[in-house]
């Protein structure tokens, strides 16, 4: 996983074109004003989803993991915790190809509290566990860049 802010995507020049392409997006589209839902950019081998919600006690929510696609996690409003642990660290359910969806069970290793601007690259092998609160509630707008690998 790599965590930055859109700011500074000089520093990540040796991620793949692909990813480079999401930062270029979202430094020329004004993401907050697209409606939520997904949104192509380059067919099924990049677009993202425009999604909001209020953020909750880690209780209420679920780890995953995909395998066909790596997930750019960029905040466009708010702020959002987001647990993560190796998929080799929790117990794995049964994969959903459709919905390129593994759902994951067990304990966090780590904690990243992102705020507008900032983003969260999960790669195959990165768990994760979203939309939890940061302190209290808060509504979060982002975006979530499907890339295929």
């Amino acid at each position: 996983m790599i965590f930055g802010n859109i700011h500074n995507t000089g520093e990540y020049a040796f991620l793949p074109e692909n990813v480079q392409k999401c930062f270029a997006y979202a430094r020329e589209h004004n993401l907050l004003s697209y409606g939520k839902g997904s949104h192509e950019i380059e067919g099924k081998e990049l677009f993202f989803n425009r999604t909001e919600y209020m953020t909750t006690e880690p209780e209420a929510r679920f780890w995953e993991a995909h395998r066909e696609y790596l997930d750019v996690h960029l905040i466009l409003s708010g702020t959002e915790r987001i647990d993560v642990n190796f998929t080799g660290n929790l117990a794995a359910g049964r994969y959903v190809e459709q919905e390129d969806f593994l759902p994951l069970e067990g304990e966090k290793n780590a904690s990243l509290v992102l705020r507008p601007g900032d983003f969260l690259i999960c790669y195959p092998s990165d768990g994760h566990m979203t939309g939890v609160q940061a302190g209290k509630p808060e509504l979060v707008k982002k975006v979530i860049f499907k890339v295929k690998i």
